[in-house]
């Protein structure tokens, strides 16, 4: 599975480690509420709600570098729409390794 890595907030920053922080910042204190309501809706079998919310959390796996991940996360959202589930558990193992990452950090 690919790494997460702060790649594309480095370029976006142009080396300004203020702007980097507060970025980073923002993403851990957004990601694990929106990832507990991901798992709330996807529980509870709303799957347009889910679809949503995978849309949100799409973002944070693209400015974490993870370009197959973003991918995956598109066809699972998609996915959603259609009342499937598959890639869920693909989906799921990006939001573990993405927690990992952030406890890093």
């Amino acid at each position: 599975m690919e790494e997460p890595n702060l790649s594309y907030i480095h370029s976006m920053s142009g080396g300004d480690t203020n702007f980097e922080q507060k970025l980073i910042a923002i993403i851990k204190q957004e990601f694990p509420k929106e990832k507990a309501i991901y798992y709330e809706n996807y529980n509870a079998g709303n799957f347009k709600m889910t679809a949503d919310n995978v849309h949100k959390l799409k973002h944070k796996i693209s400015i974490l570098g993870l370009e197959k991940s973003y991918g995956i996360a598109v066809a699972f959202e998609n996915n959603l729409l259609e009342g499937k589930t598959e890639l869920s558990e693909a989906f799921e193992a990006i939001l573990n390794n993405m927690t990992n990452y952030l406890t890093t950090l």
